[in-house]
């Protein structure tokens, strides 16, 4: 019987411990490993697991494990991650474990497990999580106390993996939102609002270092008719492949983006904005027509400081200059270059 859990080395130390992986661990796997350890501890079982149920097909995956060799953690993995039907992956889905499960080790040796589900509620719903498992060698009775005991490491446990999903799943979502504060989601390009900071930032450091920065505006030839004729969805598969050539031809040190319609901005540092706008217009030219329309685009190019003393007047030179141009699939520049 395990009833005679001391104050000062079971409960306590689990509390502490517990307290301290949920207010200051790193990652998940620091928090669970200090839990589990401690609950081992606390109730002498030499061996411990923790698994999660998986979020995107049926089964549990292995996340920790406690005293146990590789080829023993290898044992139980292909045992229990695969087997919907072994008793530590019922535990975690009917949220009911087993305090005094037995069975044999690899060794052929007894064991004794305590199979605790790890169930969070969230809105006044009880989800389960996952399931950890405490194991004895040979026979093991699990008394009261330590019973008791054991649902608090286990709601510790639960508790870390609901926490460090939830600052995940915060991380992600602030990501995305970032990402989409600063692309254009059609063609996953930079958008105005990050390019007006990226040309501030470029002219800035060209005017400290005596420098040029080309800034070269692309229009997509008779795209208003292909709009008319072939439809929007048209229309847009065109702008992505535009999109792909353009990040595929510019320069690790440039930036492009759509700036509306379809209309594209290269921000190129130096002078070589129209050597880059023809790699562009190249390759555009070697795509595949769209119902019988070719692809093609016009650009137009101006150079700091020569067309523009600023962000503003760079881009209104170079569309100035693509305004100008009389062909198609043709490179103007601004007078002053």
């Amino acid at each position: 019987m395990s009833d005679s859990i001391g104050a000062g080395d079971g409960p306590l130390t689990v509390l502490s411990a517990g307290a301290a992986a949920l207010a200051r661990a790193a990652d998940l796997d620091t928090a669970l490993s200090i839990i589990v350890e401690a609950g081992a501890a606390a109730v002498g079982a030499p061996l411990a697991a923790v698994l999660a149920l998986r979020a995107d097909r049926p089964g549990v995956e292995l996340l920790l494990t406690l005293g146990m060799a590789d080829d023993e953690i290898d044992a139980f993995d292909a045992e229990v991650t695969g087997n919907v039907g072994h008793p530590i992956h019922q535990a975690a889905v009917d949220r009911s474990g087993s305090l005094n499960r037995t069975g044999a080790a690899a060794d052929g040796q007894t064991l004794t497990s305590a199979d605790l589900p790890l169930v969070v509620s969230s809105g006044g719903i009880e989800e389960g999580v996952g399931v950890l498992t405490f194991m004895w060698r040979g026979l093991h009775e699990v008394g009261t106390t330590e019973e008791t005991l054991l649902v608090a490491i286990a709601d510790l446990a639960a508790t870390a993996i609901a926490a460090f999903r939830t600052a995940s799943l915060a991380a992600e979502r602030a990501e995305w939102f970032e990402r989409v504060a600063h692309t254009d989601p059609l063609t996953g390009l930079s958008n105005s609002r990050t390019l007006a900071r990226i040309l501030e930032l470029e002219v800035a450091r060209a005017q400290r270092q005596d420098s040029e920065v080309s800034v070269a505006l692309f229009d997509i030839d008779g795209f208003t008719e292909l709009n008319a004729k072939s439809g929007s969805r048209a229309g847009d598969e065109v702008l992505r492949q535009v999109a792909a050539v353009l990040a595929e031809k510019v320069r690790l040190v440039d930036t492009i983006a759509r700036t509306g319609g379809d209309e594209f901005v290269l921000v190129a540092p130096g002078s070589a904005g129209v050597t880059v706008a023809r790699r562009v217009l190249a390759g555009i030219a070697a795509l595949e027509a769209v119902d019988g329309l070719p692809i093609s685009v016009s650009a137009g190019v101006a150079r700091f400081p020569q067309d523009g003393a600023d962000a503003d007047a760079l881009v209104a030179a170079a569309r100035e200059a693509l305004a100008g141009s009389s062909d198609r699939a043709s490179i103007s520049e601004a007078t002053g270059t």
